[in-house]
């Protein structure tokens, strides 16, 4: 985690750099809407503008050139900031090209940029996941309920993207941990890869995203020393959820014992429950959160 500080006396949201020359740093924006946009027909372009820009660097040179081939500062890394100025988690920004200036109603001094540029990363719907980083509000009980699977999508690459702030620096859970994983908040492949996350790492936490990066996980330095145990609560429910068939050397089997599988091979050891049946749950109160 970096700590890029505030820009013109005020607090800034985001922050740009140069990928292509050491401490070129391009300056800070208040809002950047487009960034999570795709242009239609096209796989990772966008057009993004600038709110309350301070441009330095890289970026002021190409300020000055709209319209010629001088426009295109180049790629950057693009930081999303916290109220105290550091880097949440940062996206890879290809051929950035300053295509229309205007001054800014933010403050003197302050411009709006408008900007082409390609970006894989920023998925739709996350920036509503880093505005809840940012506000300290990832505890929102049942949200992950309230999100459709695009978003559950989204999600995690926000917890993959922000993990390093989110951990703080905090060591692996030691070997022989118990952690509670809740099936009830299991409603698909992604909303599982959610729950573990949060059940190792903590509210927004990253576990993998998909099989690969479930395993790579399991192997160490990203929350969990193995041997551990993963009590799975109301696992009936997640069962029944995750039956999809999935590929195997010798035929096909179901996502939940594939994942259960994964799990034993890498040292887990699942411990499943049937489904509650305490009073809340029959009065059908949902449970857990980010």
């Amino acid at each position: 985690m970096r700590t890029t500080g505030r820009g013109g006396g005020q607090e800034q949201t985001y922050a740009l750099t140069s990928d292509e020359e050491d401490g070129d740093f391009w300056g800070f924006a208040h809002e950047a809407e487009g960034l999570f946009t795709r242009l239609p027909g096209e796989e990772g372009a966008r057009r993004v503008h600038l709110a309350g820009c301070l441009p330095q660097g890289g970026l002021l040179k190409s300020v000055d050139h709209v319209g010629s081939r001088r426009a295109v500062a180049g790629n950057a890394w693009f930081d999303l900031l916290d109220g105290d100025g550091a880097t949440m988690g940062a996206y890879f920004l290809n051929e950035v090209t300053v295509v229309d200036v205007k001054p800014s109603a933010r403050g003197a001094g302050l411009i709006d940029l408008t900007l082409t540029l390609w970006c894989e990363n920023a998925l739709a719907g996350a920036e509503r996941m880093w505005d809840l980083i940012r506000a300290g509000r990832l505890n929102c009980t049942g949200m992950r309920h309230d999100l459709a699977p695009e978003e559950r999508h989204a999600w995690l690459s926000v917890a993959l993207w922000s993990r390093e702030y989110q951990r703080q620096g905090r060591p692996d859970a030691p070997a022989g941990h118990v952690f509670t994983l809740d099936g009830r908040l299991i409603v698909d492949r992604d909303s599982f890869y959610c729950a573990v996350g949060g059940a190792i790492n903590g509210p927004g936490g990253y576990f993998g995203w998909n099989l690969d990066a479930l395993d790579d996980c399991l192997r160490g330095g990203w929350g969990a020393t193995t041997p551990f145990a993963l009590h799975w609560d109301s696992s009936a429910e997640a069962r029944a959820r995750l039956a999809e068939a999935e590929p195997i050397s010798d035929g096909e089997v179901s996502l939940f014992d594939l994942l259960l599988e994964i799990l034993k091979k890498r040292g887990v050891r699942p411990l499943e429950s049937p489904l509650r049946n305490t009073a809340a749950d029959r009065a059908g109160t949902r449970g857990g959160g980010l």
